[in-house]
C-alpha cells in the first residue's frame, strides 16, 4: 500500500511544473497531518465498534444478541482488533472487585493490533479458588470434596 502511494505521489509531483511544486517541508507537513488524522479516525472508529460489542453482550433477546455480537466481533477482528477474554493476559486488565487468588473476566480487553495500543482495558474480578478445601495444616489444599473421601 505504501509503495503504491509513493509511486502515485511521485507521478503527481512530476506532472506539476518545477516552479509550482511545493517544497519538501510542505510535503512532509501535509503527509504528517494526513497520517495523524488517519490514526485519530481509526481510533474513533475502533472505539465505537468496541462500544457496540459491549452493548451486544448485555441486551436484547438471546438469539438476536448472539447474532449481533458475532457480527460485531467479526468486524472487529477484520479491522485488526484483538479481543482478549482470558484472565491469563493480566497486563490488559484492571482488577475491579472481589477476593481470592483466581480471576474471572468481567469485561474483555480490546487491543489494536496495528499499533499495539489498548483501546479499552478489560476488567477482572478476583474469585475464590473453585472446589478446594481449606489448608489442612500440611501446606497443601485438597481439591477433593469431603463427601468424596472414603
Amino acid at each position: 500500500m505504501l509503495k503504491r502511494f509513493t509511486e502515485s505521489a511521485q507521478a503527481l509531483l512530476e506532472s506539476v511544473p518545477v516552479e509550482s511544486r511545493p517544497r519538501q517541508g510542505e510535503i512532509l507537513a501535509a503527509l504528517r497531518q494526513g497520517v495523524l488524522e488517519a490514526f485519530r479516525t481509526r481510533e474513533e472508529h475502533l472505539a465505537r465498534l468496541v462500544e457496540c460489542d459491549l452493548e451486544a453482550r448485555g441486551s436484547g433477546n438471546r438469539m438476536s444478541t448472539l447474532k449481533w455480537q458475532v457480527s460485531v466481533r467479526k468486524a472487529l477482528l477484520g479491522l485488526g482488533v484483538r479481543v482478549v477474554e482470558s484472565p491469563d493476559e493480566r497486563e490488559h486488565f484492571v482488577v475491579v472487585e472481589g477476593e481470592g487468588e483466581e480471576f474471572e473476566v468481567v469485561r474483555p480487553a480490546y487491543i489494536d493490533q496495528a499499533t499495539g495500543k489498548v483501546i479499552l482495558s478489560g476488567q477482572l474480578r478476583r474469585v475464590l479458588r473453585r472446589h478446594t478445601q481449606p489448608d489442612d495444616g500440611t501446606g497443601t489444599q485438597d481439591a477433593v470434596m469431603k463427601e468424596d473421601q472414603p
